[in-house]
């Protein structure tokens, strides 16, 4: 998706599309939040709203963004390389960032929202730049890269 954006202009990224963030660009920038925040929720920061803050603006760069994005995919294929089937067992615990309510999942599910959140807003994207003109990869499998 993100190649795809590559070659829209700056305003075409940033164009509310009528998607529920509006544009290609906040999409993105939702999931890459969203990421951080599920993230350091499975590594146990039960409030990572306090250091983490959700926004569908920044980073408004587009190269910026890229290398944030491609950080945020190092970061996650690390995390995931670590585990054990046995560390999915057990809970993840957090707090929302008000602090009101004490949420409490099963480690494995949390595990699994982590790709199932961004694979929900992933189509979002890929609608998106091919309305604008851009053509995103396949995303079946037989027409995958190699």
């Amino acid at each position: 998706m993100v190649t795809a954006a590559d070659g829209l202009a700056h305003e075409d990224r940033w164009k509310d599309r009528g998607a529920f963030f509006q544009s290609i660009a906040a999409t993105l920038n939702h999931i890459y939040w969203a990421d951080a925040l599920m993230l350091q929720r499975l590594k146990g920061n039960a409030r990572p709203e306090e250091t983490i803050t959700h926004s569908l603006t920044n980073p408004s760069d587009w190269h910026e963004f890229k290398k944030l994005r491609s950080r945020r995919n190092e970061e996650i294929e690390i995390w995931a390389a670590q585990w054990l089937d046995t560390d999915l067992d057990g809970m993840v615990v957090w707090y929302p960032g008000d602090g009101s309510t004490r949420i409490e999942k099963p480690m494995d599910v949390c595990a699994v929202q982590l790709s199932n959140h961004q694979t929900h807003h992933r189509g979002q994207v890929y609608a998106m730049p091919t309305a604008a003109g851009a053509e995103p990869w396949s995303t079946d499998l037989p027409m995958l890269p190699q």
